[in-house]
């Protein structure tokens, strides 16, 4: 299982039945196929969709049915379409449960920087900034590193999208959960041990006497 499978399968147990849930781009997409058995989500997508289903097989593309990153979707038996005003009312009114987003960096107070690449013109930060802070639960799900370098910092050093919103990190090597008193390492990931997350966070993290694992 590559870093990302591990991310995914992680995250799926942070989700519950019925909750209402908005999947960013890339590698959160790869959450639903990591449910356990008896979990079904209600899949958000903030150009306008509520009951989104799974990527269509090749050749059964709807070329009117996209999700907020333009790729090809479906929609579930029940799932219903709107504007974008109604999309993010339901995201600014505080009905949906969970987002799972990537990011660039978090920093100690679970501020967070996901769409500002040094030296790319983007058009802006698109709906992340409401949703992270409309979300009841903000979960970043991304690579510990990125190419050797910490993305878990002190102090972001990329444009925010938002200051003091996430509520748990969750990589390949560790699931860390943020804090009034600062970033706790919960879980280890296959693998991982106290020290290799340590080496490979600039944060300071609060190591509990019991530390979990990953899948056990």
């Amino acid at each position: 299982m590559d870093a990302k499978d591990i991310i995914a399968k992680r995250v799926a147990q942070e989700l519950h039945d019925g909750d209402v849930v908005n999947l960013g781009i890339g590698l959160p997409t790869m959450v639903p196929n990591y449910l356990p058995a008896g979990v079904s989500l209600i899949l958000q997508s903030e150009n306008g969709m509520l009951g989104m289903g799974p990527s269509p097989e090749p050749g059964k593309e709807n070329p009117e049915l996209v999700n907020a990153g333009g790729v090809y979707a479906s929609c579930l038996p029940g799932g219903c379409f709107f504007d974008s005003c109604t999309s993010f009312g339901i995201i600014r009114g505080g009905h949906v449960q969970a987002t799972v987003l990537g990011a660039m960096e978090v920093d100690e107070e679970g501020s967070l920087a996901n769409w500002k690449v040094p030296g790319k013109l983007l058009p802006g930060m698109g709906g992340a900034m409401d949703l992270v802070v409309g979300a009841k639960e903000v979960i970043v799900a991304m690579v510990h590193t990125q190419k050797g370098a910490p993305k878990i910092l002190k102090k972001c050093t990329l444009p925010l999208t938002a200051k003091k919103q996430v509520n748990k990190i969750i990589t390949e090597m560790a699931c860390i959960e943020v804090t009034d008193e600062g970033l706790v390492l919960r879980e280890l990931g296959p693998g991982a041990t106290v020290e290799d997350v340590v080496a490979n966070t600039e944060a300071k993290l609060i190591i509990p006497e019991k530390v979990g694992r990953y899948f056990e």
